[in-house]
């Protein structure tokens, strides 16, 4: 899967855009919380947020924790799996 990032980065680094909805752990672990967003919603709206934004994923992720493990755990708020 973190191939599989590489190339949509790559496209997008050369102009083109992506934005890719996944409920895979594996490819969330693939990609940097820089680039990793979750949509909510509230009050029929729809929220994006930034995992880089999430001050705990952050801190959890800079002390080696997955993305990917965090957002099974239910620490992506509102995105968790079903």
């Amino acid at each position: 899967m973190r191939e599989l990032a590489e190339e949509f980065r790559n496209y997008s680094e050369s102009g083109g855009q992506v934005f890719i909805s996944t409920h895979s752990p594996d490819f969330i672990n693939g990609v940097d919380i820089s680039e990793l967003f979750w949509l909510t919603k509230k009050n029929g709206f729809s929220i994006v947020q930034r995992a880089s934004e999430n001050e705990l994923v952050r801190r959890l992720v800079k002390e080696g924790d997955l993305p990917g493990a965090l957002w099974k755990q239910g620490f992506f708020e509102g995105a968790g799996p079903r």
